[in-house]
């Protein structure tokens, strides 16, 4: 049948391909794995007897896996063809046709019956197709070795030459074939890998113009006769290790434009044109800007023609512009020039891109001090490109209350010369002389009376690069305590922010004016409320009845959600109605208290537990520091104490009681001649410095001495129960709770120090040791705050404390970008809106996107503020 000879054919013809296949797939195998080395070159580099052995090798398994095949190819007939299409069609029509009556012959209704089952046989024959051939040897090859091979082959495809092959008959013919066919030769030029660019194969570049980058290698391999072929360039710039033009091999760097050329047979000639590598450009592109709390921000843009792989940002000292005075009248001590690293982009093209330089520098020694700021950036060939030095006053924390300030200047002499150490103490020592209206409590007064003592230890013995260290960061921390201050200066801060607001409604403000008061009033109020938490005292629960019923809560969430209001009312110039929202927050500011827990009536959690203890221990610490700070000024004007005994008749002899926790000194001046003591005190008033030391000494040596142990037993108390809540902790993990835990044994060593002391009757050692333990009690509550949050074990009373109240969620309220709020009442979404393997680098994306819109000046302040306080957070 006809129309069954093409499948067969073609089935046919696929089931020899499948033979061909499976027989001699070795030997294609074997010639793959010869032909790579060869075309890669490798017979022009071993010795003559490793190559003979080689062509043996390979002869024998060429021939091995050719009688292999032979043996097991076997052409399949046509009747094989026929039968596998056969297969394929439903019945075997095709064997059905060749079929004959078996039974009823002669028989009319049989024989229709036969005629028409082999009528429909024929017509299924036509539905007959070709068979596509199995040329799967996966059975045969379980190690993949002709994969092997075909890789090997594809590579020397890419990397070599198939004319390298005919080197194989010069070899056999010992140069004979050379000498018939001509001397040849092969060249490649290799740019740097850092420009990214592939490697040229000369052999196939015609002659003429060829641009190439300055640095390239060539390498020239001439073959033949020695001198059929020589070769002449004028790129490399050598003449010491020239060597001769007729050497086999030559390789050589571009260094400059010029001719290239294989003189001889078959000979070419290349212009090279060298295209240099361009030094890399940086520029600041605006002026450096910083905030209040000293971080600098620094745009400034880098190029390069294959892109820049690092910067650095040099800061010196600028000694010129310095104005030498009070401090800084003497030389100052060598300072290095702080070198800081340029943030480069983690993604995209290097070539040209624009970041920001952000830093805080406030406590180096150069802040607020006229430096020199030159940005400098490297290409990957190691060229350089650098910016002029630009002066500027280096930014630093800016602070506005005038003690601080002080403070801060002394620490900037002290970094500026070891030398200013006794000016230093001299200047601290005068200004803690009369203390009355500098501080706002007597811990700010410790901790300059610690820092003046350390001073003086070291006059002696000379002041260390350690000890240095030590107390600029001692002036640090007051400089921060004075500047920010205690409840009182945070509500002055609040109300004097409450007052630019109003004076701007009034006088009308534009939208930067409004969001800049905005954000001042949020950080007043945010500090304020931290403060209040701070001072609150514990809620033992006895006056609920009496505040429930008029008494309103509002969380931090719905505080802010009434600023925002007021802000907005305030852009859409509807004055009376922020003004008068105005005064609700005012009124609201007034009456603040600050509850433990919500609403007061849920168990609390051990971390809040800890931070409540520990907030009375440190309590309890300050008032005993201050009763021995009264001690200590009574040795030095006992009629003080008895002027207090007699202000306070029903608590005469109880150690403490004449001054509440937190009032300045000097507001308990005695008035002299009064009743009861006025005698003694007008005696000891009179009598001369020698006298009046003896007085103290013998009347009231007795009463000091018992004052004194009374005064040790308070602090052993305390010890143990800062013991016992230190046992108590709960199990934080993470640096935070380290770092509580470190501070808390440091405050329990410097407690037992004071005791000592206390019972040495040495108080100003006691007073010192007091100080040391109330900054670490305050470190560790800090970092214990810090850890509680990390582990979410603080509920939602502590984050008030902290000034992180979650709060409820505010129906309608929107983040900046005018999403939901969440089910967990916090700004934004709840789902994981990516994949673990994406969330590192969209973090990376993300934060680089908002560095440069926050530095970007023609958007609107409100949304850079917005971009700046993300920055904050990370």
């Amino acid at each position: 049948m006809r129309h069954l000879q093409l499948p067969v054919a073609a089935t046919r013809a696929g089931m020899i391909a499948e033979e061909v296949v499976r027989s001699f797939w070795p030997l294609w195998t074997v010639i793959f794995l010869i032909l790579a080395p060869l075309m890669m070159g490798w017979q022009d580099l071993v010795p003559l007897e490793v190559f003979w052995g080689g062509a043996v090798v390979s002869v024998i398994a060429t021939l091995a896996a050719l009688i292999w095949g032979a043996r097991r190819f076997r052409i399949p007939t046509k009747a094989e063809a026929v039968a596998r299409v056969d297969a394929a069609l439903p019945g075997r029509p095709i064997a059905a046709i060749a079929d004959s009556q078996a039974i009823g012959s002669g028989d009319a209704a049989s024989e229709a019956v036969w005629r028409t089952h082999m009528a429909r046989m024929a017509e299924r024959t036509k539905d007959a197709r070709a068979i596509e051939p199995d040329l799967r040897v996966s059975d045969r090859d379980p190690y993949g070795l002709r994969f092997v091979a075909l890789l090997f082959f594809v590579t020397a495809l890419l990397f070599g030459s198939l004319l390298r092959v005919g080197s194989v008959a010069e070899i056999a013919a010992g140069g004979e074939q050379t000498l018939a066919t001509g001397p040849v030769w092969e060249g490649w030029v290799e740019p740097p890998a850092y420009t990214g660019r592939p490697s040229i194969y000369l052999n196939d570049v015609p002659a003429g113009l060829l641009r190439v980058p300055e640095g390239s290698q060539i390498t020239l391999r001439l073959y033949g006769e020695v001198g059929a072929l020589t070769v002449a360039e004028t790129v490399s710039g050598r003449v010491e290790e020239l060597g001769a033009a007729s050497d086999a091999q030559q390789e050589f760097t571009i260094t400059q434009s010029g001719v290239l050329s294989v003189v001889g047979e078959n000979g070419v000639e290349w212009n090279i044109v060298a295209i240099e590598d361009m030094p890399p450009e940086v520029d600041l592109t605006g002026e450096i800007e910083a905030d209040a709390m000293g971080e600098l921000s620094q745009p400034f843009s880098a190029s390069d023609d294959y892109g820049v792989e690092s910067g650095t940002a040099t800061i010196a000292l600028d000694l010129t512009a310095v104005d030498r005075v009070h401090g800084l009248v003497i030389d100052p001590d060598p300072v290095e020039p702080l070198v800081l690293d340029l943030p480069m982009p983690f993604t995209g093209d290097r070539s040209e891109f624009e970041e920001f330089l952000i830093e805080n520098l406030s406590e180096h020694p150069l802040a607020n001090l006229p430096v020199t700021l030159q940005l400098e950036v490297t290409d990957a060939a190691g060229q350089t490109g650098a910016t002029d030095p630009e002066p500027l006053i280096l930014p630093g924390r800016r602070f506005f209350q005038p003690f601080a300030r002080a403070v801060i200047e002394q620490r900037r002499d002290l970094m500026w010369s070891k030398a200013n150490m006794r000016r230093v103490s001299q200047i601290l020592r005068a200004v803690s002389h009369r203390p009355e209206g500098l501080f706002s409590n007597e811990t700010t007064y410790l901790r300059l009376r610690t820092i003046i003592r350390r001073l003086d230890n070291f006059r002696d013995v000379g002041l260390t690069d350690e000890g240095q260290a030590e107390i600029v960061e001692a002036l640090w921390d007051l400089a921060i305590q004075l500047e920010d201050g205690r409840l009182a200066d945070a509500r002055e801060r609040l109300r004097r922010a409450q007052e630019r607001l109003a004076e701007a409604m009034r006088n009308g403000a534009s939208d930067e004016e409004i969001a800049e008061l905005m954000q001042e009033l949020r950080e007043a109020t945010d500090e304020y409320m931290r403060m209040l938490a701070q001072e609150a005292e514990p809620n033992d629960g006895t006056d609920q009845a009496d505040n429930s019923g008029n008494s309103q809560q509002m969380s931090m969430d719905e505080l802010q959600a009434l600023m925002d209001r007021i802000e907005e009312l305030m852009q859409e110039g509807r004055m009376a109605e922020a003004q008068e929202l105005m005064e609700q927050l005012n009124q609201m500011m007034e009456n603040m208290r600050v509850t433990q827990g919500e609403g007061g009536d849920g168990p609390q959690t051990p971390g809040q537990q800890s931070m409540q203890d520990l907030a009375e221990t440190l309590r309890d610490q300050e008032q005993l520091s201050d009763d021995a700070f009264r001690d200590l000024q009574e040795q030095f004007n006992p009629g003080q104490g008895q002027q207090r005994q007699q202000d306070q008749p029903g608590q005469q002899g109880q150690q403490g009681q004449g001054q509440q926790p937190g009032q300045p000194q000097g507001q308990q001046g005695q008035q002299p001649g009064q009743p009861g003591q006025g005698g003694q005190q007008g005696q000891g008033q009179g009598v001369g410095e020698d006298s009046q030391s003896g007085q103290v000494g013998n009347g009231a040596g007795g009463e000091g001495d018992q004052d004194a142990r009374s005064l040790a037993d308070r602090q052993r108390a305390l010890r143990e129960e800062l013991q016992r809540q230190r046992d108590g902790l709960p199990n934080l993990d993470g640096e935070a709770g380290d770092i509580a835990r470190r501070s808390l044994e440091r405050a329990e060593g410097a407690m037992e120090g004071a005791e000592d002391a206390l019972r040495d009757g040495d108080l100003p050692e006691a007073i010192d040791r007091q100080a040391e333990a109330m900054d670490a009690l305050r470190n560790g509550m800090r970092e214990l705050g810090r850890a509680l949050a990390q582990n979410q074990q603080a509920e939602p009373g502590q984050g008030s404390e902290q000034g992180q109240a979650s709060g409820r969620p505010v129906p309608g309220q929107r983040d900046p970008l005018g999403r939901e709020m969440g089910n967990t009442g916090q700004l934004g979404t709840d789902q994981q809106l990516l994949g673990r393997e994406e969330i590192n680098r969209r973090a990376e994306e993300l934060l680089g996107e908002i560095r440069r819109r926050s530095a970007e000046q023609d958007r609107p302040q409100v949304e850079r503020d917005y971009l700046r306080r993300l920055l904050d957070q990370f």
